[in-house]
């Protein structure tokens, strides 16, 4: 029995292995060839292509970094307002409250303008600032999902770790955690899809991504139909990939679990 349900089972994570890397790798070869593609177009996308394929880069590198760090903020806040510490849970309940209670545009302002000079001697890029504030924002609304996939883990899992004489790292890491990010996968790739768009308001401060691209091509082309219609496909491709990629991380999940 054990023989003929291991080879389907390891064949099943295998296919969903091979899944999560062909979409990585469509996300990679998407953005090296999208120069190449939009310069088949006609004007004024063509003589702009690589300008448009820059921007894309900008906005997934913004992504993913801002979305990395976000995770972990996310995880710490959620950790924080979980714990029997109530100054941990106050500075975690704060936190939550001011990210989620004012907007990202002004949250990347303050963080571009502000912060520096609070902070003497501090010098924030633009790209900086922007992966600062989006990371802060996106933290916020990361540690509300993480928060309550915590709470969605029976209590009786952690009372059997800790009945097999599990130190309590050893509880939350190898037990509690694992649980916890699989029911907490759909939102948080939500929240990665949002962060995408979100990136957008970057512009503000001077970072050339994709909507700050477009922006300058329809100004100088005088052509807002063509230009904002491409940025709008690029954005609908890159949330379509990242979607299907969350998708695909998921069912490895439960595969794997």
């Amino acid at each position: 029995m054990l023989i003929d349900v291991w080879p389907a089972s390891w064949s099943r994570l295998a296919r969903s292995n091979a899944t999560l890397a062909a979409g990585a790798l469509l996300l990679i070869a998407f953005l090296w060839a999208l120069g190449s593609l939009l310069a088949l177009a006609p004007e004024p996308i063509g003589s702009n292509a690589q300008q448009f394929a820059e921007g894309a880069r900008t906005t997934l590198g913004l992504t993913l970094v801002a979305g990395s760090i976000g995770l972990v903020l996310g995880l710490a806040a959620a950790l924080g307002r979980t714990s029997r510490a109530w100054a941990l849970r106050r500075i975690a309940s704060f936190y939550i409250w001011l990210i989620r209670g004012t907007p990202l545009l002004v949250q990347i302002l303050f963080v571009y303008f502000a912060l520096p000079v609070l902070v003497p001697g501090l010098t924030l890029p633009d790209f900086a600032a922007a992966v600062v504030a989006l990371s802060l924002n996106v933290g916020a609304y990361n540690a509300e999902v993480i928060r309550g996939a915590l709470l969605a883990v029976p209590q009786g899992q952690r009372d059997a770790a800790r009945a097999l004489g599990l130190k309590p790292p050893q509880v939350l890491f190898g037990v509690v955690l694992p649980q916890a990010f699989r029911v907490a996968l759909p939102a948080l790739a939500g929240n990665v899809v949002a962060l995408l768009k979100d990136s957008s308001l970057a512009f503000a401060i001077g970072v050339v991504e994709l909507t700050n691209v477009g922006n300058r091509v329809q100004a100088v082309t005088f052509q807002p139909v063509a230009t904002l219609a491409t940025t709008a496909c690029i954005y609908l491709i890159l949330t379509t990939l990242l979607t299907q990629f969350s998708a695909a991380l998921e069912h490895r999940m439960d595969r794997a679990l």
